[in-house]
C-alpha cells in the first residue's frame, strides 16, 4: 500500500499545490496549500509520530470547494523540532495559529485526525476567532477509551527501528489486515526517539486534564466526529462520548479502523464536505 503522491492542481482563482516553510520562532515549519485560496479554509492536522502526507489520498476530494491547508507539526514531517519548546498540546496549537496569522488566514474548519484532534481543540480553546467549526476523526474522547496496547514498543537504545518494528508498532492505526503505508513507516524513521514519545505524551496529558466531550460542550462550536467501527486503538462505541456536546454529528464508518483518511479517503471525504457544507464562516 502506498499513498498518493501529491500533484499540482489548478482550481479556480488559484494556481496549483504550493509547498512552503515558515520561518518561526520556535523552528521551521511545513505548510503544503492546496484549492482556491478565496475558498472557504479547512486545516487538517495529522496525528502523532505521521505527517501531513497521511492526509494525500483524501486532498484532491476536498480541493475544488476549499483551500485545503495542511501543517506538519513540530518535530514531524518536514518541521523542525521546537527549539525552546516542548510538544505539549497547547504550544502545538500556539503554533498553528502563528502559522495560520502568517498564511493571513482568518477562519479555518479544523479537522483532526487521531490525536490531532486534540490540537485543533486546543486552537479552537485559544483561537475562537478563528475556528468556526470542527471535525474530529477517531480522536479518542478520554482516557477511558484507550485500548492498551500490547507488548510491542520502540527502544530508544536501537533508534531507527526498522520497518518491521515499525509496522508492528503501526500495525494498530489501521483495520486487522490493512498494509501499514511504506511512506507512513519512513515518516516515522525519519522522526527522533523524543519527537515520538513527546508527542504521544502530550496527548495522553491532554486528555488527562480534562475530556474532550467536556472541553467542546464549553466550547459551543459546531462539531463532526467521524468514526471507523473497526478502531483498534480507540473503543469505537466511544465515540457515542462525543454526543453529549449539543447539536454534535456523529457518524460511524463501518469497516473502517483508526485511519479512515487512508483506508477508506472517498467515505470519508463525502462525509466531510456534507459537513463544511453547513458550517462555512
Amino acid at each position: 500500500m502506498t499513498l498518493p503522491d501529491r500533484k499540482p492542481q489548478v482550481n479556480g482563482d488559484t494556481g496549483t499545490t504550493e509547498d512552503s516553510v515558515l520561518h518561526l520562532e520556535h523552528g521551521d515549519i511545513h505548510v503544503c496549500q492546496d484549492g482556491p485560496r478565496s475558498a472557504p479554509a479547512l486545516l487538517l492536522i495529522h496525528g502523532s509520530a505521521t505527517s501531513s502526507r497521511s492526509w494525500n489520498a483524501l486532498v484532491p476530494l476536498l480541493t475544488a470547494s476549499h483551500h485545503v491547508i495542511q501543517i506538519d507539526l513540530p518535530g514531524h514531517g518536514r518541521s523542525a523540532e521546537p527549539v525552546g519548546r516542548g510538544y505539549g498540546t497547547s504550544e502545538q496549537a500556539r503554533t498553528l495559529g502563528t502559522a495560520l496569522d502568517r498564511l493571513r488566514v482568518k477562519h479555518v474548519i479544523a479537522v483532526g485526525h487521531s490525536s490531532g484532534g486534540y490540537a485543533a481543540t486546543a486552537l479552537a480553546e485559544q483561537r475562537p476567532d478563528l475556528v468556526t467549526a470542527l471535525t474530529l476523526i477517531n480522536t479518542g474522547p478520554s482516557m477511558d477509551a484507550f485500548i492498551a496496547p500490547g507488548p510491542i514498543t520502540l527502544d530508544p537504545t536501537q533508534w531507527p527501528p526498522t520497518d518491521e518494528q515499525i509496522r508492528r508498532f503501526a500495525s494498530t492505526g489501521f483495520r486487522a489486515g490493512y498494509p501499514v503505508p511504506q511512506e507512513l513507516v519512513d515518516e516515522l524513521r525519519g522522526m527522533t526517539y523524543h519527537a515520538v514519545t513527546a508527542a504521544m505524551q502530550a496527548s495522553t496529558a491532554y486528555l488527562n486534564q480534562r475530556a474532550l466531550p467536556n472541553r467542546l460542550t464549553t466550547l459551543g462550536k459546531p462539531l463532526q466526529v467521524i468514526f471507523g467501527d473497526q478502531d483498534r486503538r480507540w473503543r469505537p462505541s466511544s465515540a457515542a462520548d462525543y454526543r453529549v456536546v449539543p447539536d454534535a454529528q456523529v457518524e460511524l464508518l463501518p469497516g473502517a479502523g483508526h485511519t479512515p483518511i487512508v483506508e477508506e479517503p472517498l467515505r470519508t471525504a463525502a462525509l466531510l464536505l456534507a459537513f463544511t457544507g453547513n458550517h462555512t464562516a
